[in-house]
């Protein structure tokens, strides 16, 4: 699965232009979804030396990725004059803390990835396991 993954707010706490604080972790769980075998995009709004600067804070800590604001397959000397070239990155899941209902914390969002799962079905399964059964019309007490 490829998986874009915002910095700020995402990785580390909101801080930009300096580096914030790892969200607790975060780095963690992202070193185990590529050892599952998933593709990480880094996905940012920074550039030039600030974006530098974040890859080398992930690389750090062991988080490498195929690509950095930019598709896998994609050469960036190919943007110039090519008319079909589109800034949209193209991922099965996108990790940031800007989405609708924000960032869950790492542990949920490993489970959803690993599982398949949007948000929804996620809070369904939590709300159904914390149930009581019910009991069978032939069960009296």
């Amino acid at each position: 699965m490829i998986i874009a993954v915002d910095f700020d707010g995402t990785i580390v706490e909101h801080k930009y232009p300096a580096i914030g604080k790892e969200i607790p972790f975060a780095t963690a769980s992202l070193r185990q979804l590529m050892q599952d075998g998933h593709k990480l995009i880094l996905w940012s709004v920074r550039e030039g030396q600030l974006l530098d600067d974040a890859v080398k804070w992930c690389e750090e800590r062991g988080v490498r990725f195929y690509a950095v604001n930019s598709d896998i397959d994609e050469d960036a000397s190919d943007h110039q004059g090519t008319a079909h070239f589109s800034r949209k990155i193209k991922a099965d899941v996108f990790i940031d803390d800007r989405n609708c209902g924000g960032l869950p914390d790492w542990g949920t969002i490993y489970q959803m990835v690993t599982k398949h799962m949007t948000y929804a079905q996620y809070v369904e399964r939590l709300t159904n396991d914390n149930q009581e059964p019910k009991k069978k019309a032939w069960w009296k007490f």
